[in-house]
């Protein structure tokens, strides 16, 4: 019997009964893989690396890797989906992932490693975008509280990753393959219930506008969706590679900069869980991105200005600014009308938001270096805190992605 018979339409048009909560249950489980790749590596990348015998240029490209394949298989997701199906190709992206993870914990060749590395991120990157497209498909009623579901699993399983792998390393007596390992069975549990969904793929619209990347590029909207998602997304990358230094270099010991960090990333799971459904009661989303700008502001000024103050409380602040990722997730189905929209708006965010991300790091590292101090670091995150505040301000009021005259056909 196909789920399909066991699949009905809510009063607000979206998938109820058994076949929806199958899908939570998918949503859900691949929510949790979408980061295992990247978060699970940093923990043990010197015994990667000095395993390998991985040069310098390899670690640069292998942290650089998220960043390149998020941007460029999110930005090609889209047109999968029409050829394959949204349901079938969420399943072979869980299967990319769980072969690239398993096959990178079982080589001893830097080479192999990036390359499986490449493979189980991309499955990532197609879930990226897939999945709030799926959300506004079959929840289209209740898109706030499924972002909830969905930004609350990722959060959870980022931070899984990045804390379990290395007591999972000393468990296994150091070995860094069998800690990587782990995580390739959580991603074969994920594909499970998208075996059993591949089979029911959801009708589309086909008259409805094709946005391709093209048209996008016209549209000031994506612009200020792809700039809020790239400006919180260079906050987060320059906040977790560089916090535990900047605290290290101010007077704390490495201990009580690991123990702030594990705060400021364990403080994105409440927040996630509140956010898109605070964000999704009003038609308007400007507040919200105005109180996110000020708790990053404060927090940022305190962490560089207040040394005497505790520093895990100025990191919580910006951690409850972080708050601006569910924000921008959430923003995808409530500036789009239709999933196929959603769609071309989630992979084009994305992916030129991860390519503006990328530069943070780097320029950091720069700056760093240059200055032998963390000042001008500072400067730089209060700048692109404001410029989230105006791009977010564009992207926050009430408007439709389908209502802008340059992608009028």
């Amino acid at each position: 019997m196909s789920v399909l018979t066991h699949q009905t339409r809510g009063r607000t048009g979206g998938t109820t009964g058994s076949f929806a909560w199958l899908l939570v249950l998918g949503i859900v489980l691949a929510a949790l893989n979408l980061r295992t790749a990247v978060t699970s590596v940093g923990p043990v990348l010197d015994r990667i690396s000095s395993g390998l015998g991985m040069s310098g240029v390899g670690v640069g490209l292998l942290t650089t890797l998220p960043v390149l394949i998020f941007a460029s298989v999110g930005a090609v997701t889209p047109a999968l989906a029409r050829k394959i199906g949204e349901h079938r190709l969420l399943l072979s992206a869980l299967v990319a992932l769980g072969a690239g993870l398993l096959v990178r914990a079982m080589v001893d060749s830097a080479e192999v490693f990036l390359f499986s590395s490449a493979l189980a991120l991309s499955g990532g990157a197609v879930g990226n975008v897939l999945i709030p497209t799926l959300i506004k498909r079959h929840f289209p009623g209740r898109a706030g509280t499924m972002t909830t579901v969905y930004t609350t699993a990722l959060a959870a399983g980022t931070m899984l990753a990045a804390a379990a792998t290395v007591p999972i390393e000393r468990a296994a007596d150091g070995n860094w393959h069998v800690a990587l390992g782990v995580w390739a069975a959580l991603a074969a549990v994920a594909a499970i219930p998208w075996l059993a969904l591949s089979r029911s793929e959801p009708e589309r619209d086909t008259g409805s506008t094709d946005f391709g990347p093209r048209s996008l590029v016209r549209s000031k909207l994506a612009w200020a969706v792809a700039a809020y998602f790239g400006t919180q997304s260079m906050v987060a990358y320059i906040m977790f590679g560089f916090l535990p230094k900047m605290l290290i270099d101010g007077g704390y010991t490495a201990g009580q900069a690991g123990l702030t960090l594990g705060v400021f990333t364990a403080i994105g799971i409440p927040v996630s869980m509140v956010v898109p459904w605070i964000a999704s009661k009003f038609a308007d989303q400007r507040p919200v991105v105005a109180a996110f700008v000020a708790f990053y502001t404060v927090g940022f000024l305190g962490l560089w200005l207040v040394p005497a103050v505790p520093a895990w409380l100025f990191a919580v602040l910006v951690g409850i600014g972080m708050g601006s990722f569910p924000l921008a997730l959430t923003m995808l189905a409530l500036r789009t009308r239709t999933p196929e929209a959603t769609a071309a708006l989630s992979a084009f965010g994305q992916s030129a938001g991860y390519l503006i991300a990328g530069a943070g790091p780097l320029v950091v590292g720069v700056m760093h270096e240059a200055s032998g101090g963390w000042s001008l670091a500072f400067l730089l995150l209060l700048v692109v805190v404001g410029v989230q505040l105006a791009t977010g301000w564009y992207a926050g009021r009430a408007r439709y992605l389908e209502d802008e005259a340059a992608l009028t056909p």
